[in-house]
């Protein structure tokens, strides 16, 4: 089953668009975001899908748990 695309609260998605993009710079990957780059990726491979854009939920969820280990504290 896949996920859906989607957030649990709509009014979230340029907040989260907008945190997308700010990852992405951190990481030097900002010409990899949908925003930026849309265009036709047919033809790359899954792997390199995986390379370029992995890295950037990645630090989204290390800057996420981060943000919640400091509000339990």
């Amino acid at each position: 089953m896949s996920r859906p695309k989607t957030p649990l609260v709509p009014q979230s998605r340029d907040a989260l668009t907008r945190f997308k993009i700010e990852c992405a710079q951190e990481i030097g990957h900002l010409s990899y975001i949908k925003e930026n780059n849309d265009h036709y990726k047919g033809d790359v491979s899954c792997r390199q899908n995986g390379l370029e854009g992995g890295p950037i939920g990645g630090q989204m969820v290390k800057k996420m748990i981060q943000m919640a280990e400091q509000n339990l504290k």
